[in-house]
């Protein structure tokens, strides 16, 4: 599984008839993984809520989204599954379909409910606009595989 996450100051996300928000938080985009497992899930879910990436009163990022009580909008994203070493075209082998997918976005989205925070979702294989005002812009880049799991 592979995830971008952005700290936002708001997150607003439309999709027809379709819409979600969070205040203060994370914009989270998801690229579930063909061989991804319930490890992979409960490791980034915990990485998500406790990484250090929001400042404290001395500007340092000390803070989890935990400790500044923030929201969640979590946007599945298969494209960040692309293989792009070779050509020009991305070559999407590695994304898990979409049952599978689907499966293990909402797995996350729970996951990370579990830790006390609020979660929103995306519109699950439709397209979406995403209106957000980026905090820093601090973004980080999460991945589960080729690590050991525990």
């Amino acid at each position: 599984m592979k995830i971008i996450m952005q700290r936002v100051n708001y997150c607003k996300l439309t999709s027809e008839e379709y819409q979600s928000n969070i205040n203060f938080g994370l914009l989270v985009f998801v690229g579930v993984n063909k061989e991804d497992t319930d490890y992979d899930i409960n490791y980034l879910a915990k990485k998500i809520v406790v990484m250090r990436q929001f400042e404290d009163d001395l500007g340092k990022s000390n803070l989890s989204l935990i400790d500044v009580q923030g929201g969640v909008m979590l946007v599945s994203n298969f494209t960040l599954q692309a293989q792009t070493k070779k050509g020009t075209r991305p070559d999407f082998i590695n994304a898990g379909n979409a049952d599978f997918a689907q499966k293990m976005y909402l797995k996350l989205a729970e996951k990370i409910k579990e830790y006390g925070v609020k979660v929103e979702l995306g519109k699950f294989g439709h397209h979406m606009t995403i209106d957000c005002s980026l905090n820093g812009p601090f973004t980080l880049i999460l991945e589960s595989q080729g690590r050991d799991h525990e």
